[in-house]
């Protein structure tokens, strides 16, 4: 795919619930500051929480909020294949903000999806036109083995946009190092080639305490720990049908001073549509300049 002008950077995750599309959001809005034109796009969301786009339309609401984080106006395009599960089983699939159908889990991911994977490159196609940056998000992990013939979501759509991926691991749930790894060595190597580095999320405890897991797991899967987040979990916005993180500290660790975050970090949302930043930045995968972002109301 032409990349029509714009960057794309991906996050994924070695999981759900990791904190993907927090990460994004807050990407977003510092490049926003930053003057850039930026905007979300996540080929494929599964959640019963949507939100409206400004003509009627209907997305997921991770994206919705991606997209007042990059102070854009939220467009069927940033999530074109909406499933809205009904059972274990089956889900109604919604296509560009209209309900398309509804389908078994075995249909849609046998065969449903490729039909539908043109329409995801042209929404791209059409953002890429028309921004500086693209922030993809992933969805669940990329090393789904079992789906990944036709996932559309994850490495596809990173080899399609040739994005610079970042892959978030959750400590908070254990086995951080475990998940990281495992989903580098599940990664074809051309696949594996995209990835610029990781991130530890939900860090609690004494940060000095890490140091020494951080090291092997950089030796380990040959990439550089772009930050360690720490988190305390309360009832926030909603990103996928639960409470999400509403307040998160990126903290530096050695050895990651020149890494993607750096210093003290804070971000909180105070609701589900209005939330306030104080960050302070690295961006060493483009321009290694800092960037700053003061506290707003």
């Amino acid at each position: 795919m032409a990349r029509m002008g714009a960057r794309a950077l991906m996050i994924l995750g070695t999981a759900s619930h990791v904190g993907k599309s927090l990460l994004t959001a807050a990407i977003g809005r510092i490049l926003a500051d930053e003057g850039k034109r930026v905007a979300p796009f996540k080929a494929q969301n599964m959640s019963l929480n949507s939100a409206a786009t400004p003509d009627g339309l209907e997305i997921g609401r991770a994206q919705a909020l991606q997209a007042e984080a990059c102070r854009v106006s939220a467009r069927a395009e940033m999530n074109p294949i909406l499933i809205k599960p009904s059972s274990d089983t089956g889900a109604q699939i919604v296509v560009l903000g209209r309900v398309w159908g509804q389908v078994s889990a075995a249909d849609y991911h046998q065969r449903r999806v490729e039909e539908l994977f043109p329409i995801v490159l042209d929404s791209y196609r059409k953002l890429a036109g028309e921004y500086d940056t693209i922030l993809i998000e992933g969805a669940g992990s990329p090393a789904e083995i079992n789906l990944k013939e036709h996932d559309i979501v994850n490495m596809r759509m990173a080899q399609a946009a040739n994005a610079a991926c970042l892959l978030v691991g959750d400590i908070d749930r254990g086995g951080v190092f475990a998940s990281l790894l495992g989903t580098m060595e599940l990664l074809e190597a051309s696949e594996r080639s995209l990835v610029r580095g990781f991130v530890v999320n939900k860090f609690r405890g004494d940060p000095s305490l890490l140091r020494p897991g951080i090291a092997m797991i950089e030796d380990r899967i040959s990439l550089r720990c772009a930050g360690v987040t720490a988190s305390r979990l309360k009832t926030g916005a909603p990103w996928r049908g639960h409470g999400g993180v509403s307040r998160v500290r990126m903290v530096p660790i050695a050895p990651c001073a020149s890494a993607l975050w750096h210093s003290r970090t804070w971000l909180t949302l105070r609701t589900s549509t209005r939330w306030r930043w104080s960050l302070s930045w690295h961006w060493p995968l483009w321009s290694g300049r800092r960037m700053r972002l003061l506290p707003i109301s």
